[in-house]
């Protein structure tokens, strides 16, 4: 058996698992002469794409798996792979990998699975003698070996019958995977965009709540009824985070599904080489990849409903704010007012609103109580005196 550096991919897989009219065999001898080098010519139907790690193996006829090789060459790739006409191929076996007994042996060809996609007639290695032949063949496994190859050529002809329909539901359905590949396409980059968008919004309204932060801890020092409402805009964008999060999350769930169905649109692919029984299995199946589509749908339905609400609400913070900033400055307007009167007070009693010291009231050694709205003390001491600090009171205020 052939010495290689790593053994070809095989499988459990029976032979009726397996489909025989994807590779087909041509110019295949009925006998070999021992010694020499063969090769083998095989047509790549249109509708079969190889891989890097498909082989030809040689097996004894009556094989049951593809672990039962008696040798084996990789295949060469075609030039082009896109192309869709039928790709003949060949590949060599050297004379010192072959075997050295005269049983009948059948060329098969495996891809990378381990799964079967086409098996020769069979041919024995035999001297050109016919005399020989006939020394170590006897008239019953002549008879055999005929019926076989009247079995395997009626098998031929059912396969070509049923790959010509299994290569139109081919293309049906290769038509209807480029329409849902190009759906998903789309569907990835509207997700896309979505979050970018996501992203923008999210920085956007980070950048607002540092300045609604700011903009609080200088109301705070003035009001307390403002910080107030401040924290309460502050938690409310705090719960808008939370449900961008949540939105993030679910755009995240969407792509997982559809890698989803992606990976089924695979398998779908993968099915239509299988026989027509599959056929309503296969229906069944695009049924329920429309029904997902429509979930899909309804789920982007949503996230748009949602987008919505958030810039509503967006807006409603934004009036709050026009309407918190309003307050503030008809604050700071009464405020300087109310300075305006009092400078005009102070003016009144002969005070002047700069020079005005603010001192707390204390006693003094001889118990006296000095008048902390007068520079040069009061002339008027038979006076009731007792207003003045009240002015200084609501100056301060």
């Amino acid at each position: 058996m052939e010495e290689t550096v790593e053994d070809p991919p095989t499988s459990a897989v029976l032979l009726d698992h397996c489909h025989f009219s994807q590779v087909i065999f041509n110019s295949v001898e009925k006998f070999y002469v021992p010694g020499g080098d063969i090769t083998c010519y095989y047509t790549l139907t249109q509708h079969f794409i190889p891989r890097r790690k498909d082989w030809i193996g040689i097996f004894r006829v009556g094989w049951k798996t593809t672990r039962e090789y008696y040798t084996f060459m990789w295949v060469t790739l075609p030039v082009d792979l896109n192309s869709k006409s039928p790709k003949q191929q060949e590949v060599q076996f050297k004379a010192y990998y072959l075997p050295k007994d005269d049983e009948y042996y059948q060329f098969c060809y495996v891809d990378q699975d381990g799964v079967v996609r086409g098996a020769s007639i069979p041919f024995q290695f035999c001297p050109e003698n016919e005399e020989d032949i006939l020394v170590v063949t006897t008239q019953g496994e002549v008879e055999e070996i005929e019926q076989h190859n009247e079995e395997l050529c009626r098998e031929n002809k059912q396969l070509k019958d049923s790959c010509v329909s299994l290569q139109k539901q081919n293309a049906d359905m290769q038509a209807r995977l480029q329409k849902k590949q190009e759906e998903l396409e789309t569907l990835k980059s509207i997700n896309k965009k979505l979050e970018q968008t996501m992203k923008e919004q999210k920085d956007c309204w980070e950048t607002e709540l540092l300045q609604l932060k700011e903009q609080n801890q200088k109301m705070s020092s003035e009001n307390e009824k403002m910080g107030v409402r401040v924290d309460q805009l502050q938690a409310q964008l705090s719960t808008q985070e939370k449900e961008i999060e949540k939105l993030v999350q679910g755009v995240q769930d969407k792509a997982e599904q559809l890698e989803d169905l992606k990976k089924e649109n695979g398998q779908l692919f993968l099915s239509l080489t299988e026989q027509r029984e599959h056929r309503k299995e296969l229906e069944r199946t695009v049924e329920e990849m429309k029904q997902k589509e429509t979930t899909a749908a309804k789920k982007e339905q949503e996230l748009t409903d949602q987008n919505f609400d958030l810039s509503k609400r967006l807006s409603e913070n934004k009036i709050i704010y026009n309407v918190l900033q309003k307050e503030k400055e008809r604050m700071e307007e009464e405020n300087g007012l109310l300075k305006m009167e009092n400078s005009t007070l102070l003016s009144y009693m002969g005070l002047n609103y700069d020079s005005l010291p603010y001192q707390a009231p204390a006693s003094n050694q001889g118990g006296a109580r000095p008048n902390p709205g007068l520079v040069y003390g009061n002339p008027y001491s038979g006076i009731q005196e007792s207003p003045a600090p009240s002015l200084i009171c609501l100056i301060e205020l």
